[in-house]
């Protein structure tokens, strides 16, 4: 086959299988095009998206001032080994430190690179200030920080590790928003603790702010860097640029990643000038982050979303989502429990009868044309566009009620 032949046959569904390593399983259509929310697979039927790609394309599909930026930057540059450096990712590290406690910025390409970073310079920062008996790492059960063997060790889901062992060592797992297992786990020898301020994959709850403030000080009475994992509540998806500015709670080091770039790949790790220093020339690197094609699409991304009336709609809209889905309970009573989230990261919980079932609801939604997320096997998730209009939210409910009628009916 010759290269003319492999980018003009026809590709199915089927051509996954055959391919692509089967890592994932897709769904059945394949997505060609998409505009705002509105998407449609290569036999035209248009889809609503409350899914942004997993809360990355926050501005929505193909918005025209991410591409008129991109399309002028990729007409400049593209490339640069980080033996240069360039004009966009200056310009987007200046707007971070701006906008957030951080001092320094380090670009990546992902939110589990930007995890990596982290540990790493947790680990290092009390190697070099402590000593080496200084190593170990607590995170929460049913976290996620990632697919590299480090970050996917550090989450607390065994179900992503097995089959990968050995694992890192000195890494430990304590129960989410529960104070007296903090107290007892952060002792002399943590070298840092990662905390998602709110848990997405492992469906989608809340972080308590005393919870979190009382993190903050038991990291400051051992030594140990607080890392606030913002790569899917980053970036205005909770009303706020970062949720760590809800509950008055700063981090040593925050990642961010997923909605940054809108879909084009980027991460962030941003800290303090005196953690920062402990990463010193040669001590970590990465061929593509911070390239010049990314950090001009994040840039325009955050200065779009960093803007209150936009932060302030992204809130309305999110109280208009959970209006409806509380009523989806009171009107489906048995089926759900109440719904939960911060922003426009929102999760519907499934009542007991239908536990285990929530992949069930999201495909009679996407074959309706909604398209939907889970977290986890007891709860739909969704991460509209934060661009999402009222009239998308009545629609979602709409089709959302017709694909409950049918699994109910059907029960």
């Amino acid at each position: 086959m010759n290269l003319l032949d492999s980018t003009t046959r026809p590709v199915s569904r089927q051509t996954f299988d055959e391919v692509i390593v089967p890592t994932y399983a897709p769904a059945s259509m394949i997505l060609v095009r998409g505009k705002g929310l509105e998407m449609w697979d290569q036999e035209g039927k248009r889809y609503l998206d409350f899914t942004s790609g997993i809360a990355v394309s926050a501005l929505g599909h193909c918005p025209q001032v991410l591409v008129e930026a991109l399309t002028e930057q990729a007409n400049k540059v593209w490339h640069l080994s980080n033996a240069y450096t360039n004009e966009p990712v200056l310009r987007l590290a200046l707007a971070l430190t701006e906008a957030t406690f951080a001092d320094r910025a380090f670009f990546c390409n992902s939110g589990a690179e930007a995890n990596e970073a982290a540990l790493k310079l947790a680990r290092k920062y009390a190697h070099e200030k402590f000593g080496a008996h200084k190593s170990r790492i607590v995170s929460c059960l049913s976290s996620f920080h990632g697919r590299t063997l480090f970050t996917v060790s550090v989450g607390g889901q065994p179900k992503y590790t097995e089959g990968f062992e050995p694992l890192p060592p000195s890494l430990d797992h304590i129960k989410y928003n529960d104070i007296e297992a903090a107290r007892a786990a952060i002792k002399d020898d943590v070298c840092a603790v990662i905390v998602e301020p709110i848990q997405g994959e492992g469906g989608v709850i809340p972080g308590d702010t005393e919870y979190l403030k009382t993190l903050r000080e038991l990291c400051d009475q051992t030594g140990a860097l607080l890392i606030f994992d913002e790569v899917q509540s980053g970036v205005g998806r909770t009303g706020a640029l970062y949720a760590y500015m809800h509950h008055g709670v700063t981090p040593d080091i925050l990642t961010s990643a997923k909605a940054l770039g809108n879909g084009y790949p980027i991460g962030a790790m941003l800290t303090k000038n005196d953690i920062a220093k402990h990463f010193g020339v040669g001590s970590h690197g990465t061929t593509y982050g911070g390239n010049p094609l990314a950090a001009t699409v994040a840039l325009k991304v955050v200065e779009t979303i960093n803007q209150p009336a936009f932060l302030n709609r992204v809130k309305d809209a999110a109280g208009k989502i959970m209006a409806n889905l509380e009523q989806l309970v009171v009107d489906y009573p048995g089926v759900f429990k109440s719904p939960r989230g911060s922003g426009l990261l929102i999760g519907l919980p499934l009542g007991d009868a239908y536990k285990g079932r929530a992949k069930d609801f999201t495909k009679a939604a996407e074959a309706l044309g909604l398209m939907l997320l889970i977290a986890g096997p007891d709860v739909i998730r969704m991460a509209p566009a934060l661009v999402v209009s009222d009239e998308q939210i009545a629609e979602c409910d709409r089709i959302l009620r017709q694909a409950i009628d049918g699994i109910v009916k059907a029960a």
